[in-house]
């Protein structure tokens, strides 16, 4: 079973998460802000996503913008990163998608369809 991890108020969230019913893929849905990523979650979809850290980041969220990450992300050590992330899920990036062997982060549908 899938995992689908949102911000229901997210317009993107709410088109993927129509995306997957209109595709009648099942799924388990997470509100990333009441059930925030952890540390150890965070480290295992980095590994299994193969993409760059910074992709993880919600680079057009409020938060990210307020506490000026732009300029500091490229000075944090990795592990600072994802201590970071796991603090706050307003900071992730998301739509989430967890897999046994994948995970998609953002909601790109070419890349859905051909992963889904």
């Amino acid at each position: 079973m899938l995992t689908f991890i949102c911000y229901p108020k997210c317009t993107t969230c709410q088109k993927a998460k129509k995306w997957l019913d209109d595709n009648n893929i099942q799924y388990e849905i997470r509100d990333i802000k009441n059930n925030n990523p952890s540390f150890e979650e965070l480290i295992e979809w980095h590994k299994m996503s193969a993409l760059p850290l910074k992709r993880f980041f919600n680079t057009s969220g409020l938060l990210y913008k307020s506490m000026a990450l732009k300029t500091k992300l490229p000075t944090m050590s990795e592990e600072e990163q994802i201590k970071l992330l796991a603090t706050d899920g307003m900071l992730v990036k998301r739509p989430l998608v967890i897999g046994k062997e994948f995970v998609l982060v953002g909601f790109k549908e070419k890349e859905w369809n051909d992963r889904l």
